[in-house]
């Protein structure tokens, strides 16, 4: 396993990180357990969970991810680990997660974080992220940018005041994005700058053969203002499994829970993937295999969050680590790129 520089503290994460999204809802809490064991025992280093996990998101579930974590994470060298997690944002339905939230503020960012704490049993978090922007902002598929959904929105600054905060006090390492637009990731490293408060170290965005949106625009910045990226979905929600070209009604979160995933109901995803499995078949590789090598090797990306919901399907994520595509494949993607570009962005 490789390990990669994660912000200016000395923390190296692995290439890859253990997504939880599946824990306590497709996964139980033995089978969870399983797969953190197996990742430890491979090299992966880096858990990343939220506080609204696992998905889909509902009340009777709400933060047993980051639950079903902590009771592993108890009897592990916690040192030996990076832990990442998240606080929810406002102007999503999760209204059973502190009554909205309704802001991204003092208040709710700190009791986001005191309720992780106490679920992942530890006294620090590695990595703390914001799950999507608190600002109007085109989110998981929605489409483009619209200046009629504005509404008031906790200013950037004093979120960053309060994550410098709970840095200063040691109950958070590092601050990270997800879901972010170049706009954004320029606006908290400008705050950063100017009123000398903690710099995002990682941006977690969705990056696949079928979502290479973060290649215009976030990797010049990534690169230049050295913000790493954690590459999450690189099967697509599965498409890039092959499972639903098998069969449209194969178990799997886009059949077992309606709605979700729009972002993959577009209309070009289906020849897309398509066209990646025929050359996957080319080259007798699997199309996860295509799609993972894809990922792992891109030069922007600073560690891949896979998510199994069997060991089986875990085994199979991790060992696409030591596939090296050849590169008239990677040129193949390009071209096959060019007629799809990013139908799932």
């Amino acid at each position: 396993m490789v390990y990669r520089p994660l912000g200016d503290n000395g923390t190296r994460v692995s290439a890859i990180c253990l997504g939880t999204m599946t824990f306590g809802e497709q996964n139980s809490e033995a089978e969870a357990h399983e797969q953190l064991d197996y990742a430890l025992a491979h090299g992966i280093n880096f858990i990343d969970v939220a506080e609204m996990y696992p998905v889909p998101a509902r009340a009777e579930t709400s933060g047993a991810s980051e639950s079903i974590v902590g009771s592993w994470l108890a009897r592990q060298a916690r040192e030996k680990l990076v832990i990442a997690t998240k606080v929810a944002g406002p102007a999503r339905s999760v209204d059973w997660i502190r009554g909205g939230p309704l802001a991204l503020d003092r208040a709710n960012i700190r009791a986001a974080v005191e309720g992780s704490l106490r679920r992942l049993r530890t006294d620090y978090i590695d990595l703390y992220q914001l799950h999507w922007p608190a600002r109007n902002q085109p989110l998981f598929g929605q489409g483009l940018f619209d200046p009629a959904r504005e509404r008031e929105s906790t200013p950037i600054r004093s979120q960053l005041e309060v994550l410098a905060e709970l840095v200063a006090e040691g109950k958070v390492r590092q601050v990270g994005l997800s879901n972010e637009s170049p706009w954004g990731v320029m606006e908290f490293l400008r705050h950063a700058r100017e009123f000398d408060l903690p710099r995002v170290v990682s941006l977690q965005n969705a990056y696949s053969l079928l979502n290479r949106t973060y290649e215009f625009g976030l990797s010049e910045i990534g690169f230049r203002e050295r913000v790493g990226l954690l590459a999450y979905s690189p099967l697509a929600f599965g498409h890039l499994s092959g499972k639903y070209l098998q069969d449209p009604a194969a178990r799997g979160r886009l059949t077992l829970f309606e709605s979700f995933g729009a972002r993959y109901a577009k209309p070009g995803v289906g020849g897309a993937v398509q066209a990646y499995a025929r050359l996957a078949g080319e080259y007798g590789l699997s199309l996860t295999q295509l799609a993972l090598a894809f990922v792992y090797t891109r030069w922007c990306v600073t560690s891949t969050i896979i998510g199994a919901t069997t060991l089986s399907q875990l085994q199979e994520n991790v060992a696409a680590w030591d596939l090296a595509l050849p590169p008239e494949v990677l040129a193949k993607v390009e071209t096959l790129h060019a007629v799809h570009g990013s139908p799932a962005p």
